[in-house]
């Protein structure tokens, strides 16, 4: 090849490689504007954060999902701890977050921009050890406490599915679990995979067979970050079909999804 080609092949792949080079830099300025990857995690739930009890290790899908985006941006990974998802949302209408995962509802999404569903969870009930309550149509009966966190999708929810019965909300999921303790709840509302993280940690506790409802689950990022949404949905259809996000369920150890097939 005479040396005039050669340059030319150089200078067209150069050329041709440019956008993609300045469409990676758009996207980290778009998701990371300050340089680093800002994931808001709560604890107690799968979806968030959970500590292995043998290990101390922090798994969950905010966590290990913010942390795999972040290595693809090449940027710094950052947790930011709050008590609850509801607090997490707020902190990112605050400029004080750029990513985490939440259940999808149609008034979230006024305030952050959803991806595509990442994966679907059935809603259900907790029940303390020994506790009468058997079914889902137990627990609308006149007297019975239903317990949910402050500030979540179920507190607006329950009232409507549940008239008959009393709903108490609590500050976060450890402050629950010490109210059913102390004999001030009888049932707790909310998806299963963080049912089934309460239930481990109150023995002779059940999840009710059954659901009152579905969740589904999308990443979250600010509002007026739309054009770097398709990035976003395009690492969620990745995460599907390579496996890290059935490997993140499993580290997690997230349990209560809804089977689709």
């Amino acid at each position: 090849m005479r040396p005039s080609i050669v340059k030319l092949a150089v200078a067209a792949a150069i050329a041709a490689s440019a956008p993609a080079a300045a469409a990676a830099q758009d996207v980290r300025e778009i998701l990371a504007p300050n340089g680093k990857l800002r994931v808001g995690a709560y604890l107690g739930s799968p979806l968030s954060m959970v500590r292995d009890s043998k290990t101390g290790e922090i798994h969950g899908l905010s966590v290990d999902l913010g942390k795999e985006l972040a290595k693809r941006l090449d940027v710094q990974f950052e947790q930011i701890d709050y008590q609850r998802i509801a607090d997490v949302l707020e902190g990112m209408k605050a400029g004080e977050v750029d990513f985490t995962v939440s259940n999808a509802t149609p008034a979230r999404a006024v305030d952050v921009t959803f991806s595509q569903t990442l994966l679907s969870l059935e809603l259900g009930y907790l029940v303390p050890a020994a506790s009468p309550i058997a079914t889902l149509s137990d627990v609308d009966r006149p007297g019975i406490r239903v317990g949910v966190t402050q500030g979540s999708t179920s507190q607006g929810t329950i009232p409507k599915i549940l008239p008959n019965a009393t709903v108490v909300p609590a500050q976060n999921l450890k402050r629950a679990i010490e109210m059913f303790e102390r004999g001030q709840l009888d049932a707790f509302a909310t998806n299963k995979p963080t049912l089934f993280e309460m239930s481990d940690q109150m023995p002779g506790s059940r999840v009710l067979d059954g659901r009152w409802g579905v969740e589904h689950i999308a990443i979250a990022t600010p509002k007026g970050r739309e054009a770097a949404l398709d990035h976003i949905r395009r690492f969620v259809e990745e995460a599907q079909i390579s496996g890290l996000l059935s490997q993140a369920v499993e580290r997690a150890g997230l349990r209560g999804i809804l089977k689709t097939q």
